[in-house]
């Protein structure tokens, strides 16, 4: 770790505005390790990134507001939710404090001069950047890391090390107001993972066609002497690596797969399968997760860590032990044999991914899916069709009415009404309720044991995490 008593930037003061926002937070602790003093400011700070800075000592300003930066930092780093009109970018400007979005700062004060892993997909990023920074820390290569989403392994988003690895989630989405261009694109891979590309974020690419295209800039970064480890399905992924001037190695289920998983086994506790590598035999491995889709991402993670010369069964030790992330499956509760798990949900494929999942995990439980449709993708009617089929996986389903819907064009908007009808035409009981406290309110009489709920949201849902044990422990 870098030693802010002797840093030049000790003294220097970076405020970061949208901290709360998990890529944010996590840049804000990178910050703090270079030395920097950090303070940061949000809409409305929630858990689990609010107590991860509260435990750093650095400070949130609530709301946006010029106060907030007098005294004017050296330094403002712009989440990329922010726009103009914001009365902290609006000093910003005037004044001319300098500015950087968070890819920009990321590449230029940390990535460059390392080995750049870059982990991209429209699906499994978070988990599988965690997989691939344990695997390498449990291997002795102390890595420096970033995710979005807190690493149970590790308690944190980051690790800053003077080693040569830098391993970080590649997010599509664009860098900031003044920079619409992907994220990814800043951190130059050396080599890197691409799980899965699909339609999303529907506010800032126009059609799938325009999700290709960035990902095929991704490709096209990587070097001649780099490798790209790429799941092995969907003529999307086809379509952006057939232009790869490095080595493609696919891994997934097929035959063809250089990576092909077989022998693949569920139960309530545990999940084991085997990797061949080539057409032979290759390792067998096991963790605590649930769901066929982690195991996918843990054989890239593998696949991935193989070719820096980390060993299969320093692989397997690594993965037997990996915790998972903050609100991916993560069980919040279990009150009176009802169990209650927190999901981070932004795109129907997740949501039915999570779903399967837990039908293997709790074979024969009821299984409610509760749905606040959140992100810039499932507040749009594009994917109507595809949110009904996702959630009627479940045996029960609730949706709330969308958050912020003035936001969103109506033509544009998603009908929460048509998607219960859609369920309903499927067999399945769904419902639309207004907000979290009414959920709490209608469902709390009808749970009962052996039940498995399934919050599905990528914000604070208003606090339903502790609201629903809460009433149930009364309930007692």
């Amino acid at each position: 770790m870098s030693n802010s008593k002797s840093n030049p930037n000790s003294q220097k003061h970076a405020h970061l505005i949208g901290i709360c926002g998990t890529a944010m937070a996590s840049l804000a602790g990178l910050l703090q390790e270079r030395g920097f003093r950090v303070t940061g400011s949000d809409a409305a700070a929630y858990p689990p990134m609010s107590e991860f800075l509260a435990a750093r000592g650095i400070r949130i300003m609530e709301p946006y507001a010029e106060a907030n930066l007098n005294p004017k930092p050296d330094l403002i780093v712009v989440g990329n939710a922010i726009s103009r009109g914001n009365p902290e970018v609006e000093y910003m400007l005037n004044e001319r404090i300098p500015f950087k979005s968070l890819p920009q700062i990321l590449h230029e004060d940390f990535i460059t001069g390392r080995e750049s892993l870059v982990v991209a997909g429209t699906h499994g990023k978070t988990t599988t950047t965690s997989m691939l920074a344990w695997i390498f820390e449990s291997a002795g290569k102390r890595p420096s890391f970033l995710v979005g989403g807190i690493a149970e392994n590790f308690g944190s988003s980051f690790a800053l090390n003077e080693t040569q690895h830098f391993i970080i989630e590649g997010d599509e989405y664009d860098s900031a107001f003044f920079d619409k261009g992907p994220k990814f694109l800043h951190y130059f891979p050396d080599a890197m993972i691409l799980t899965s590309v699909e339609f999303d974020h529907a506010d800032i690419y126009k059609d799938l066609d325009a999700v290709k295209t960035a990902f095929k800039r991704l490709v096209n970064l990587v070097p001649q002497r780099g490798r790209i480890i790429a799941y092995d399905a969907g003529a999307n992924l086809d379509e952006c690596l057939v232009k790869a001037f490095c080595p493609v190695e696919r891994y997934g289920f097929s035959e063809g797969a250089k990576w092909r998983i077989i022998d693949l086994e569920f139960s309530r506790e545990r999940t084991n399968w085997r990797v061949m590598k080539d057409g032979a035999a290759w390792g067998d491995f096991e963790f605590s997760l649930a769901g066929e889709y982690n195991v996918l991402n843990a054989t890239a993670a593998a696949a991935l860590a193989a070719g820096y010369g980390i060993g299969k069964d320093a692989i397997a030790n690594a993965l037997k032990s990996f915790q998972s992330v903050k609100r991916r499956l993560e069980v919040r509760a279990e009150v009176n044999g009802i169990t209650i798990i927190d999901d981070f949900a932004h795109h129907p494929t997740a949501i039915a991914e999570t779903l399967k999942a837990l039908r293997t995990r709790y074979a024969g439980a009821r299984l409610w899916a509760i749905c606040e449709p959140r992100s810039n993708t499932l507040r749009r009617k594009v994917f109507e069709k595809e949110l009904a089929e996702s959630l009627a996986i479940a045996d029960e389903i609730i949706i709330t009415s969308i958050f912020r819907p003035e936001a969103i064009a109506e033509d544009e908007r998603l009908s929460v009404a048509s998607v219960v009808s859609k369920i309903a035409a499927a067999g399945k009981h769904a419902r639309e309720l207004r907000d979290a406290d009414a959920i709490v309110d209608a469902i709390s009489p009808e749970l009962r044991s052996g039940d498995v709920v399934a919050i599905l949201s990528n914000g604070g849902f208003g606090n339903i995490y502790e609201k629903l044990p809460q009433r149930l422990r009364a309930r007692e």
